[in-house]
């Protein structure tokens, strides 16, 4: 118990729905303690002994529900400067008897968890919006709830902090504006033409293997073909500043992963390309950048 305390803080609530509540409770329990006192109802002595037992038992009891709980952050896929995500949150109760009316605090933000079962887990979704690239920390979190009463909030921190990535905004113009501009085809073009005997110079990739079991080996002959050139992004041609340059950049990155094309960018210092880099890593490094 000395270890729980430590991470729960009891104090009224100070919102304005609970702060009337309060007030109506307070009149209602001076009018019948004045009721009690002027006529010696013993009725009356035994509601407000009960009322009075019930409240001061609503700490304990919160502490019980609110002590067993574990929050943890686990991996919540990529994050983008400006635009709305969602972190992640793992919550477990470590005890076999339900916890009721949880929820989970940062700033402004508040998700609710109506109950969580005893010996189970769920996962809360807290929306973030990153308003810079780069390294950013996500701290300050902590649990809360008011069962079994509204007269007392019970809060627990959540030591742990996320740390995550926020990448350049994805905006621009389309990659197929930018291939249109260029003139230039990007892709392979080819036009099936039958088959023609294997003379043994021809690649084993062109080689017909329904003729193969037929006994007559054969290949694929194709009247055009268009050789699929590299797709080269050149940071220092694009328009704008650098955040602008940066952003179309994410854009066209997304864009080729979607599409699975290769392609690689042309940085003042280094030159990212997605065969020898992860999307990921080349994302990193423009929002590092």
């Amino acid at each position: 118990m000395k270890s729980l305390r430590k991470f729960i803080q009891i104090h009224k609530s100070t919102k304005q729905h609970a702060t009337r509540f309060s007030l109506v409770v307070v009149i209602l329990l001076f009018g019948l303690f004045m009721e009690a006192y002027m006529h010696d109802f013993n009725l009356v002595y035994i509601t407000l002994f009960f009322v009075f037992s019930l409240a001061f038992s609503a700490g304990p009891i919160g502490v019980l529900n609110l002590g067993h709980l574990q929050a943890n952050f686990i991996c919540s896929g990529r994050f983008f400067t400006h635009q709305e995500g969602n972190i992640s949150l793992q919550i477990h109760n470590t005890s076999s008897t339900t916890s009721w009316s949880i929820s989970v605090h940062h700033s402004e933000i508040e998700v609710v968890l109506s109950k969580l079962k005893g010996e189970s887990s769920a996962i809360l979704k807290l929306p973030f919006t990153p308003l810079k690239r780069g390294v950013f920390t996500y701290e300050n979190c902590y649990l809360q709830s008011k069962y079994p009463l509204s007269t007392v909030r019970l809060t627990r921190d959540i030591p742990e902090s996320y740390e995550g990535i926020a990448y350049p905004e994805p905006k621009g113009k389309s990659l197929s504006a930018f291939l249109n501009e260029e003139e230039t085809y990007y892709g392979e073009e080819k036009e099936f033409d039958g088959l023609r005997e294997y003379d043994g110079s021809q690649s084993l990739s062109r080689i017909h293997w329904a003729s193969v079991a037929k006994g007559d080996m054969a290949v694929k002959v194709f009247s055009k073909e268009t050789q699929t050139p590299n797709l080269v992004f050149t940071f220092q041609t694009l328009e704008g500043d650098e955040e602008a340059r940066l952003s179309q950049l994410c854009l066209w990155t997304l864009e080729c992963e979607k599409q699975h094309l290769n392609f690689s960018i042309q940085m003042p210092h280094k030159r990212l390309s997605s065969v020898k880099e992860s999307i990921d890593e080349i994302l990193e490094y423009l929002a590092k950048y």
